[in-house]
């Protein structure tokens, strides 16, 4: 080779160089900037299970998280995570660096969405807000909620799930199965009732069974905190001494399992023959009428020290209480005849 072809190989093989180092840093400048190329606050981006990397960066490239398939292709091939990415639901808010899009689907970063159960919901009635939430259908919850194997080591004698599925805030990806929220229910309630509560109860001699029931009945009564070791003690003094609970939410529950609830307690309701009408039968229900929260659970177990053995609605959302049957019928006559009356 003559000494000028040397130097003409030797300048392409320095321009080639260039070129590469040129294209590597276009590139690399293209990964590593920021890009939102969405109109929205935010955008989700579903990537069901099963689907091929390239539909991926459809989907992305689509939704306007990623510029191009070719700029999916190199954050790939950049951060060597192509058979990482995991399915789900994900949740962009602001531009990210292709690379970022890359490691947030390795990472499995999925959106949670909030679904809230307050206290004193039936099973019944936690399957409508599943389905409302648009988890899944009702059907599946309540379906879920018969698993009594997850609840067998508390209470054998459980039928269902009813009073064990804790009431609170869970953050799930959308579309997780009933069995998976309802298991972490009841993993929630365990929890909550674990350590001293169960303790009390074991030392007072009631069952999970029984103290669930029975905390059921103070959540439905009252909302107001500081009533609710006054309402466990009222159907804990009538327990003592045998006198019938009457407690409404017991005719609600019977009511609406023999699909006849239509809001109102009627006078012929209270004969309704239910083991769980209260007006009927002495003695706590069969089972819980719903699910109590941790503020009820501690209620039934540590019950204010009085004597009341009543107690009537001020129509306020408050009670007031009473000893005897003559202090509480005035009661009654004050604050439901004449409140009524006026």
């Amino acid at each position: 080779m003559t000494p000028r072809l040397a130097s003409a190989a030797v300048l392409v093989s320095v321009a080639a160089a260039i070129g590469a180092g040129v294209a590597l840093w276009i590139v690399r400048d293209r990964l590593l900037t920021p890009y939102k190329g969405y109109a929205s606050i935010e955008q989700f981006v579903d990537i069901p299970a099963g689907t091929a990397t390239a539909a991926i960066g459809r989907r992305l490239v689509e939704a306007g998280v990623v510029r191009d398939g070719f700029t999916f292709r190199a954050a790939l091939w950049w951060t060597r995570r192509s058979r990482a990415l995991q399915a789900g639901e994900y949740r962009f808010d602001r531009p990210l660096a292709p690379v970022e899009v890359v490691d947030r689907l390795a990472r499995g970063d999925v959106y949670a969405r909030r679904i809230t159960f307050p206290e004193g919901l039936t099973i019944a009635e936690m399957a409508r807000v599943y389905e409302a939430r648009e988890f899944g259908s009702a059907a599946s919850f309540a379906e879920a909620a018969r698993d009594v194997s997850l609840i067998r080591d508390l209470d054998p004698l459980a039928t269902d799930l009813e009073g064990y599925l804790f009431p609170d805030t869970y953050a799930l990806p959308r579309g997780t199965p009933a069995p998976r929220l309802v298991a972490s229910m009841v993993e929630r309630f365990q929890a909550a009732y674990a350590g001293d509560l169960r303790r009390r109860a074991e030392e007072q001699g009631l069952t999970t069974r029984q103290v669930v029931t029975l905390a059921s009945l103070v959540e439905k009564e009252t909302g107001r905190p500081e009533e609710r070791p006054l309402v466990a003690a009222v159907y804990r003094n009538r327990l003592k001494v045998g006198m019938g609970l009457q407690a409404d939410p017991t005719v609600v529950y019977a009511l609406r399992k023999a699909g006849r609830y239509d809001g109102n307690i009627r006078r012929q309701d209270l004969a309704l023959d239910s083991p769980y009408n209260t007006y009927r039968h002495a003695g706590l229900p069969p089972g819980p009428v719903a699910a109590p929260g941790q503020a009820s659970l501690g209620a039934a177990l540590m019950p204010a020290p009085v004597s009341y053995l009543y107690f009537v609605s001020r129509n306020d959302g408050s009670h007031v209480f009473a000893t005897t049957l003559a202090e509480h019928n005035r009661n009654v006559r004050r604050f439901q005849v004449l409140y009524f009356r006026r």
